[in-house]
């Protein structure tokens, strides 16, 4: 039981942290020196960068706020989970913990999908995916199966 639990920590702090850096991070779509993400669009200049805020469409301002969402869903869902190591009752399973964890992966899907669907429209063709976007649809398996986890896992003493 207690390798179970360390493992679903584990995979739980790790998606944290992919979930973060997705969000923060500044490679969400690149091209050249240029990267772009969903808080700034930076151009690497004699050593340095040069970075101004993204437009204020509407498609980016809901994927900004589902990111964020799913960060803090997967936050809160992790605090749930310790208070409940502490209060759940023998057999108990973390129900609560699992709602927003799923909420999260759900969150993440829909702000990967919006940005995958819109941004063509701004794309040319030499631009690629960054490594963020990658991330960020690495986090909704991640997170699901986190989800999953805690609806199947039972507190034993």
């Amino acid at each position: 039981m207690l390798a179970i639990l360390f493992a679903t920590i584990v995979l739980h702090l790790t998606d944290l942290i992919i979930l973060f850096v997705s969000t923060c991070t500044n490679a969400w779509r690149t091209h050249g020196v240029t990267s772009y993400d969903l808080w700034y669009d930076c151009t690497q200049s004699n050593g340095g960068y040069h970075c101004r805020g993204t437009s204020d469409a509407d498609w980016l301002q809901a994927v900004q706020a589902l990111m964020v969402l799913a960060t803090i869903f997967s936050l809160i869902s992790f605090i749930i989970f310790l208070c409940q190591l502490f209060t759940l009752v023998k057999g108990g399973r973390f129900f609560f913990t699992a709602v927003f964890q799923v909420l999260a992966s759900l969150f993440v899907m829909s702000g990967a999908i919006i940005y995958t669907v819109m941004s063509p429209e701004w794309k040319n063709e030499s631009d690629g995916y960054g490594y963020a976007f990658v991330l960020a649809w690495l986090a909704f398996p991640l997170t699901l199966i986190s989800g999953f986890i805690y609806i199947v896992l039972r507190k034993k003493e």
